[in-house]
């Protein structure tokens, strides 16, 4: 096996780039051992074989698949052990990530919220002559605290995504191929 470094000005980005064309190239060998593995010929017709060597495809499948195993794992190495710094609380690259997600979520539940008016009135009905009386619908939570949130959190988020950003631009990590 030989040792390569790979460093490039964003690393994750350029790692996911490799796997990406591993990933293409699989799929090149796997389309093409689909269509020369078999051929068919008429009885008294002279075939027309296509070339194909189920060792070299074979080998060249695995080869493809222990290089993207062994860069997935890089990254998923880096990413579960590197530390960052976001705001003064030290984080691993995974627990950021799963975090954005979890607040991104939140934030979305927050932004639905954050836009509701204290009063609006349902939508019109069809009044029955029993009940002509309109419905309204009152928010059950303090508006301005959702909003103190919902800007908590994207400043969080932000934060943790400059801290990714700057922890990609500068992460050096080596792989064995």
């Amino acid at each position: 096996m030989q040792r390569r470094e790979i460093y490039y000005e964003n690393n994750f980005a350029y790692a996911n780039k490799i796997l990406k064309a591993l990933a293409d190239e699989k799929s090149y060998w796997e389309n093409k051992e689909q269509a020369s593995r078999t051929y068919v010929a008429a009885v008294g017709e002279e075939p027309v074989i296509p070339e194909y060597d189920y060792s070299a495809v074979s080998d060249t499948l695995k080869e493809l698949d222990r290089k993207t195993v062994v860069i997935k794992h890089a990254l998923n190495l880096a990413n579960a052990t590197a530390k960052i710094m976001v705001g003064d609380t030290e984080m691993s690259v995974d627990s950021i990530l799963v975090s954005m997600a979890q607040l991104n979520s939140r934030k979305t539940t927050l932004d639905t919220m954050r836009k509701f008016l204290p009063k609006e009135r349902e939508g019109s009905r069809i009044l029955s002559s029993r009940n002509a009386a309109p419905e309204y619908r009152y928010t059950n939570f303090d508006l301005d605290l959702v909003k103190q949130d919902y800007e908590r959190i994207s400043k969080k988020i932000m934060e943790m995504q400059i801290a990714l950003d700057r922890y990609n631009q500068t992460f050096l990590f080596e792989v064995d191929l």
